[in-house]
Formats: structure tokens, C-alpha cells, sequence
């Protein structure tokens, strides 16, 4: 039995994710062994769970990983009790789709209840009217409870009180504003936690005890208990190697701070063990390294910190070069081009990048053009684009992905960068295709 509670709001700004985070501390802090989960693709939210829970976090998306996959991957990362932090406003998904991948498709999926965190700064007696009509909006979602955010007085909080308990929408927690509770942003959401480690560590304790203070904890893990029993056999990353195991260098440090927990787990069941590198201070790749893999993250921001570890770059290039296989998604991409705001990177790739002002952001339906490192020609796979920066030009000679009649990205029979995101759990054979080319390179 898995108890599990979504955390949603009526949009963005709510404070979905100070909330959800302080709660799993919070609940941690009782006792109770609590896992994190993210609605949608987002990498940055589910750094914050991690911290939160001492989990590995979790993302739960049924266009990246299908509609059948999502109780098995719930049930296979969940803990004692689950705590999923929705994206977007409740019932906000992918465009011209009725909300498919949304926080309340999610919810639906998962027969989980829904509690709405509601920012009430600007607002009283009409926060009622807003509970009220996301209650009814959809009447196969359970609207569990309220927790009032961002209130500024004992007045503001007894009249929206007041004004919620017609509804019959029981009102779970309140929360004073609080100037010392938040996470910095930057140019595409917040800052992720493993860029600002120390200063995380000492927020977290305070931002447990803010929420301890103003959410009936008691309430919270009483309706995750009351959530149906959930049917199905938790996913397993599949693979058959029993021969040597070979290891892969994967980037992290403050500069790669996204991979999807999965992935390592899917590489693992393939005989690959997964060595984490920090391209910003690490000077060598590991003994024994037979592939990389370069993730997300905002190496737009540590740019001149990357380009002046030159002995690894260097290494990096060499080993490309000889044929060593390499996966780069988004941030990676950038790090193998020539530069990047006009810093050498490690130049594997004949192509420039630069931040734009522009961003690129948006669930994607892709397919292989060529034959390369992940798979044979017209293999689809679904994915997501999330950055603020550009490469010129825009592919190789063999592009990774095609999607919109435009191709994209960089190719070959033993590298392949792309500015797409794609969860492997979804896609598992981009794993095996992957091991396969690390398990044959000498």
C-alpha cells in the first residue's frame, strides 16, 4: 500500500514547490520515510525533493513515459508515503491536448488525492470561490483539502476560513508570509539545488518547521492514507548482462545538475556502472572509462569555470575522437560544442553556442532520421526541449532528431547531442543501444 497525496494550485507562483518540499521534510522529520515525485519533466523541482526526502527524485509524465508506466514507476520509487508536486495549474497540460500530462491526469491516473496550495495575498473571501470551482470543475478528481498560502494576518486567515467551510473543502494548513522561505530563480525557474548545496542544507530545517507550523501534518498523512490500493507490479530496469561490467562517466557538479534517476538504473541493469565526474573541477575521466554521459543543467551559467579545466576537456575530445561513445542532452550538447558565450568548451562538435533571450520549452514527438548511437532510422520517441540558448548550426550532417518537419542536433554511429530530453524509461531501448556501444568499445 502506498499512501500518496498531490500537491497542486491554480497555477504557477503558488508556492507548489516550497510547500511540497517543506511538507516531505517536514514528514521526514516525524519519522516517516517519505519519497518525492515531480508531474511533468522538470529536473530542478525534484533536486529540492531530494534534499527534502534523501531520496533519489522521481518524475511522473505520461507523455515522456507513457499512461501505463505510471503506476509501475510510482510504485517502484515510492516510499512508506509519496508526496507529488503537480506542474503548472492543476488541470494545465500539454496545448490542444485537454490537458493530457497535466497535474489532474496524473492525479487520475494515480487514484490519488489532490490538496490545492493557494497563494491568498491578494485575495480573501474570493479564495473560496476559486476552491470551490476547482472542486467541482472535475468531478473525478478528489479534492482532498486547502492549504492558504502567503497570508498576512490572524484577520486574513479567519475571514478566508470563514469563507472556505461552506464548501466542505476542509482547510489543512496556513501559511504566513515569510521573506526568509525561498528559493532564488534564474532564467529558466529556480536555481537548483545542487548549485547552492550549503545554502539548501541550512533552508531546509527552517522551511520544515515553517510548514510543521501551519499544516495540520496529522490531516495530510491521513487523506495520503485513505488513497485507494494501487493494482499493478512495480517497474524493474530491465537488462540481461552477465558478462564484465564497464563504466561510464556521467557529468555532474553544479554545472550538470539533471539526470533522470532512471537512466543510471536502466544503464545499471545493462552492465554499466555509472561514475558521476564534475567537468568543473575533476581533472580526469575515471580508470577504466568507456563512455559518457553529459545531462542537463546550466553550464551557460559556470561557462569560464568549464572551459578553464582544459585537462579535461582535452581528455574528453581525445577519447571522443577515438571513438569513445558519448550522450549529451541539452546542457551537454553545449558543453561538446567549440564554445559557449565565447569560451572554449571541448569541441567535438563544429558549432557554436550562445545564450538567446528567446526560450525553447515544450513537449516534443521526435523521430530518427539516420541511423545513429541510440537507433535505427524512423525509431520515435517522445521528449522535451527546456533552454534558453541556441547552436549554430542548428544539426550535423547526421541530426539527432527530426521533429516539426526540422531536424536537429549532432550524430554518429558512436556520439550523439541534442538539445531533447527523453526519459529512457519510457524509451528503454535508448539504453540498450547505448550499453551495446560502450560494452563493444576497446
Amino acid at each position: 500500500m502506498v499512501a500518496r497525496v498531490v500537491i497542486a494550485a491554480p497555477g504557477s507562483g503558488h508556492g507548489k514547490t516550497t510547500i511540497a518540499a517543506g511538507l516531505m521534510a517536514a514528514l521526514r522529520a516525524r519519522g516517516l520515510d517519505v519519497s518525492g515525485h515531480k508531474v511533468g519533466p522538470d529536473f530542478i523541482d525534484p533536486s529540492y525533493h531530494a534534499l527534502a526526502t534523501g531520496r533519489p527524485p522521481r518524475n511522473l509524465d505520461p507523455f515522456l513515459q507513457s499512461e501505463e508506466l505510471l503506476v509501475p514507476l510510482l510504485l517502484h520509487g515510492a516510499a512508506e508515503l509519496a508526496v507529488i508536486e503537480g506542474v503548472m495549474g492543476l488541470f494545465d497540460g500539454a496545448l490542444g491536448t485537454e490537458g493530457f500530462a497535466s497535474t489532474a491526469h496524473v492525479a487520475r491516473l494515480l487514484d490519488a488525492p489532490v490538496v490545492l496550495v493557494v497563494d491568498a495575498s491578494a485575495a480573501s473571501r474570493s479564495v473560496a470561490a476559486t476552491v470551490l470551482g476547482f472542486a467541482r470543475y472535475d468531478p473525478r478528481l478528489e479534492l482532498a483539502g486547502v492549504i492558504l498560502n502567503k497570508l498576512g494576518s490572524q484577520r486574513h486567515e479567519d475571514e478566508i476560513r470563514a469563507a472556505v467551510a461552506p464548501t466542505g473543502i476542509p482547510v489543512l494548513g496556513a501559511l504566513r508570509r515569510s521573506e526568509d522561505i525561498h528559493a532564488p530563480s534564474r532564467h529558466l525557474g529556480l536555481v537548483p539545488a545542487g548549485e547552492r548545496a550549503a545554502e539548501s542544507q541550512r533552508l531546509l530545517p527552517e522551511l520544515a518547521s515553517w510548514v510543521a507550523g501551519g499544516v495540520d501534518l496529522d490531516a495530510v498523512v491521513r487523506v495520503a492514507r485513505d488513497a485507494s490500493r494501487l493494482s499493478g507490479k512495480p517497474w524493474e530496469p530491465t537488462g540481461s548482462w552477465d558478462g564484465r561490467r564497464k563504466v561510464i562517466a556521467a557529468a555532474a557538479g553544479q554545472a550538470f545538475t539533471f539526470r533522470y534517476t532512471e537512466t543510471a538504473e536502466l544503464l545499471s541493469a545493462h552492465g554499466i556502472d555509472v561514475v558521476d565526474v564534475d567537468p568543473l573541477r575533476d581533472k580526469e575521466l575515471p580508470d577504466g572509462c568507456a563512455g559518457l554521459y553529459f545531462g542537463g543543467g546550466f553550464p551557460e551559467a559556470h561557462a569560464e569555470g568549464l572551459s578553464a579545466n582544459a585537462p579535461l576537456r582535452e581528455e574528453i575530445a581525445t577519447a571522443v575522437h577515438k571513438g569513445m561513445p558519448v550522450v549529451a542532452e541539452c546542457a551537454g550538447l553545449l558543453y561538446l560544442c567549440r564554445e559557449l558565450d565565447g569560451q572554449p568548451m571541448v569541441g567535438v562538435l563544429d558549432a557554436q553556442a550562445r545564450m538567446t533571450k528567446r526560450g525553447a520549452l515544450g513537449y516534443r514527438k521526435a523521430s530518427v532520421p539516420s541511423t545513429h548511437l541510440l537507433g535505427g532510422a524512423g525509431m520515435s520517441v517522445t521528449g522535451h526541449e527546456f533552454h534558453r540558448t541556441e547552436v549554430l548550426p542548428r544539426q550535423g550532417k547526421t541530426p539527432a532528431w527530426e521533429w516539426d518537419g526540422r531536424a536537429e542536433g549532432f550524430a554518429t554511429r558512436t556520439l550523439h547531442a541534442s538539445y531533447l530530453h527523453v526519459h529512457w524509461a519510457g524509451h528503454p531501448g535508448l539504453a540498450k543501444s547505448f550499453a551495446d556501444a560502450v560494452h563493444a568499445y576497446e
